[in-house]
């Protein structure tokens, strides 16, 4: 796209932004003539409403995230839950929607503004008058029948960025044939239509504020997951946690389910207030140590045992365990689903409380070590795509087939666990609380997490599980992850970290190829998608997958020993083999 026509473009954004503050940073960026520059990058292409919604930097333009593009993106979904509500209830049926936000900047204005678009189509809206993490807009979503529902958050990107989720009437993100349908009336949205004021749709009933009705409800629901209530009652008092929201959203509700159930969380203060900025963290990323340091050292300060933090939207979980008087150990994603699996299928199944049928559900890049862990408790383990819409289409499937599978829980390696069927998406909160209710059990049994995690790997071999990210900015990066993802498709590396490659899974064509026969067979029976997964002579794998909310390809490398050996020699050995495939993939990122 030429500068003429970036001009153009920016000009005529200028004409149908409504929003004085973000028309204004455009309108200075025309004087200032950077066609190639900062205009450019706003405009040489429309921010991308994908299989999820929205998500990118916020400011004027069509490629980022303002109150025009809300506007336009919440007009395609209006049209389509209109349409679909009609077809589906008849021409005189209410359609009803569901929104919430976090505490990003401007997430309130365009949480807001999709609700006067929805209501403007006659679709009557519930809005949270506050903040609200993810997981209790997909419970609100099926506690109210609604057809649809949106929460504005960028999870945990960092502060400059915000993002639109859309949701189904299952209270999962959409999945097909929804959501090419939803991408497909955004797309054809041409004017955006004047809509109702605040006032107006107040007065007739199509704008609905909700709060601690749906507040209750939820936490009801949270500590419905306990399995084993007893040990709260007897040994709540001996547990410790320290807890950390990260300027988020996970505070109130966090602090009220623990207090339900007799433990009094000690939340950082200087991370408890909502905070879009997230000042006192490079990344509010409960993934990356560094963001639980404030909390690792009230811990410490304070003799706590166990720290929690979630994300700005509270819906992932990291933790770190006390394995010393000075000393915590930060638990993985991978190794808390394990732990997790391990726990609540082990004690369903030992109370008898296990269904019949049931089913574990794991992403085709976390540990395989879930699957051996799940299937000693009797389960069946299914494997998705990334994405708890995955997760949620498979509890679909199970629910339209009487005599099916009964799922149970599921999760990713990204710290995102969805245990029970009353939320269908990531949820921080109830996994909080089978988390402490697991360090409960296992001190109650003279043991802890870390020595349950060990037992785990000298049971059924050591893991180990790195992500890699690279980062393709801009316009040109675009084209640099597309090149590369081809690469690797049409002539990938015949090895890892000098160990040699057996067969690449290509989950676009849903073939697996064998290097060195050179058979293909089409054997992947999951929706098509960009992702490659190399498997290694050893056992090992490597992933790589571009991102669907930043602007990065993620690598997945996971190694593995057998079973029986000795923990020390197992964990140095797995490590220096992780090391060397990180060393390969290094090689193939182009430097910045």
């Amino acid at each position: 796209m030429d500068s003429t026509q970036i001009r153009e473009r920016a000009q005529e954004y200028v004409q149908r932004e409504q929003d004085k503050g973000f028309r204004q940073e455009v309108e200075a960026l025309l004087k200032q003539r950077d066609t190639d520059g900062e205009l450019s990058d706003r405009f040489y292409t429309d921010l991308e409403f994908g299989t999820g919604g929205l998500r990118g930097v916020i400011g004027g333009g069509y490629n980022r995230m303002n109150p025009f593009v809300i506007r336009r993106a919440t007009t395609g979904l209006a049209r389509y839950v209109k349409r679909f509500v009609e077809t589906e209830r008849g021409p005189d049926s209410e359609a009803k929607a569901v929104i919430a936000y976090d505490c990003r900047r401007y997430s309130d204005v365009f949480a807001l503004e999709a609700a006067l678009v929805l209501c403007s189509h006659g679709v009557r809206t519930f809005l949270f008058s506050g903040l609200r993490p993810t997981p209790e807009l997909s419970y609100a979503v099926r506690a109210l029948g609604a057809d649809t529902g949106i929460v504005l958050t960028a999870s945990h990107n960092p502060p400059e960025y915000n993002g639109y989720k859309v949701y189904w009437n299952d209270g999962s993100q959409v999945v097909e044939p929804h959501d090419t349908g939803i991408i497909n009336e955004v797309q054809s949205v041409q004017d955006v239509p004047d809509i109702l004021s605040e006032d107006e749709a107040l007065e007739r009933e199509l704008l609905v504020y909700i709060d601690s009705e749906i507040d209750d409800a939820f936490i009801s629901m949270v500590t419905r997951q306990v399995i084993r209530p007893q040990l709260f009652t007897e040994y709540a008092s001996s547990l410790g946690i320290v807890y950390t929201p990260l300027h988020g959203t996970g505070a109130m509700l966090m602090e009220r389910a623990f207090e339900e159930l007799g433990i009094s969380l000690d939340t950082v203060p200087q991370q408890r207030m909502p905070d879009g900025e997230f000042p006192t963290v490079a990344s509010p990323n409960p993934e990356e140590g560094a963001a639980l340091e404030y909390a690792i050292q009230q811990a410490i300060d304070t003799g706590a045992d166990l720290v929690l933090g979630t994300d700005p939207d509270a819906d992932r979980i990291g933790i770190a365990v006390r394995v010393s008087d000075s000393e915590f150990r930060l638990v993985t994603g991978n190794q808390l689903g394990v732990l997790l699996a391990d726990y609540v299928l082990g004690s369903l199944d030992s109370l008898g409380k296990l269904p019949d049928k049931p089913a574990f559900v794991k992403t085709i890049v976390t540990t395989e070590l879930q699957r051996l862990v799940a299937e000693h408790h009797g389960a069946r383990v299914f494997e998705t795509l990334t994405g708890f819409k995955h997760i949620a289409a498979l509890i679909r499937s199970f629910e339209a087939s009487p005599g099916s599978w009964n799922y149970v829980m599921g999760d990713e390696e990204s710290y995102g666990y969805m245990i029970g069927t009353e939320v269908r998406d990531k949820d921080a909160i109830t996994a909080a609380v089978l988390t402490a209710e697991m360090a409960l059990y296992h001190a109650s049994n003279g043991s802890s997490i870390v020595q349950r995690l060990n037992e785990l790997y000298e049971q059924f071999g050591y893991y180990e599980e790195r992500t890699i990210s690279a980062m393709f900015p801009g316009q040109d990066g675009v084209a640099a992850m597309k090149n590369l993802m081809e690469r690797f498709r049409h002539d990938p590396p015949a090895e890892w970290g000098g160990e040699k490659v057996r067969l690449v899974r290509d989950y676009r064509s849903r073939t697996t190829r064998y290097l060195d026969s050179g058979v293909t067979e089409h054997d992947i029976d999951l929706p098509v998608s960009n992702v490659l997964q190399f498997e290694l002579e050893d056992g090992s794998r490597v992933s790589v997958r571009p991102s669907g909310t930043e602007p990065k390809i993620k690598f997945y490398a996971s190694v593995h020993g057998p079973a029986g050996e000795k923990l020390r020699e197992a964990s140095r050995e797995v490590s220096e083999r992780v090391d060397r495939i990180e060393n390969a993939v290094q090689s193939y990122i182009p430097e910045a």
